[in-house]
């Protein structure tokens, strides 16, 4: 059997579920991961008033950890959508250009 030398000395996975803004803490936004063979841990949001990751903290962690120069692969489980509801609740065009700059406005 031959083994293959890993390409990534660690692995993060991101579970990014829930329905609120870049700033709510959310339950279902959970974040794993694993250093060479080690066992996933769950990694928990800077202390602070929050008891979860909210999506701009996330981002702000990821960035700082993508930068640290450990060859690292990110999983990430969401859709990369939002429902049409949002579009409709919002009174947005259903088209990506429009979505984006309204996202990036609030």
């Amino acid at each position: 059997m031959t083994v293959t030398p890993r390409s990534f000395a660690r692995t993060i996975g991101i579970d990014y579920s829930g329905a609120e803004t870049a700033e709510a803490s959310l339950k279902g936004l959970r974040v794993y991961q694993t250093l060479g063979d080690e066992e996933a841990q769950e990694v928990l949001p800077p202390a602070g008033p929050r008891k979860y990751w909210t999506r701009r903290g996330l981002a702000a962690w990821l960035v700082q950890e993508l930068d640290s120069r450990v060859p690292t692969i990110v999983g990430i489980d969401h859709a990369f959508s939002f429902p049409m509801h949002y579009f409709e609740r919002h009174r947005l065009a259903p088209d990506w250009p429009g979505f984006l700059d309204d996202f990036c406005a609030h």
